[in-house]
């Protein structure tokens, strides 16, 4: 799980990927172009969206399995292409991911759900809400707290930074 947004995530590319550092330059998206279908566009959402991330080993490996299969028919040599070698839709793959999600009884989870689970699992490490943005690719760390990152229901150690001193009754 990275926390890219499904955009991005269609337009990662082999020349983004460093597998030696597990690092993925994330530099454009893939977007609907009205009339055109879809299209590599070489930027990203805002300028804050251009970032470089570490991503888990698991990821890593799953790239590198995809590299050894996907580029016969894929000009644009993009990691994760449409099942026939093209830019994935990211409207359509959405649509996938939500058709998945429901079919497995998980109708509450949209691609947003797994960018706050990013978030708050970063919060949790106690990486910075600035680091937190930079990761997401948001301009403001304001944006990451108020819309990505888990509100805590309870705090440790609160009910005792809360007692009241004891008093004896003497």
């Amino acid at each position: 799980m990275t926390g890219v947004r499904i955009g991005e995530a269609c337009a990662i590319r082999d020349e983004v990927f460093d597998a030696g550092a597990g690092v993925i330059e994330i530099n454009a998206q893939v977007v609907r172009v009205t009339g055109k279908g879809v299209s590599l566009q070489p930027r990203t959402k805002t300028t804050a969206g251009w970032r470089r991330i570490a991503v888990p080993t698991e990821l890593v490996a799953l790239i590198e399995r995809r590299q050894l299969t996907e580029w016969i028919h894929n000009p644009h040599r993009v990691i994760f292409s449409s099942p026939l070698g093209y830019l994935r839709d990211p409207s359509n793959t959405t649509g996938d991911l939500r058709e998945a999600l429901n079919r497995i009884g998980f109708d509450w989870v949209s691609s947003h759900t797994f960018r706050k689970t990013v978030a708050t699992r970063l919060d949790d490490l106690g990486k910075t809400p600035r680091q937190i943005a930079d990761h997401l690719g948001h301009a403001q760390p304001s944006m990451t707290l108020d819309v990505y990152m888990g509100r805590r229901v309870v705090m440790a150690g609160a009910a005792a930074a809360l007692a009241l001193p004891a008093v004896s009754d003497g």
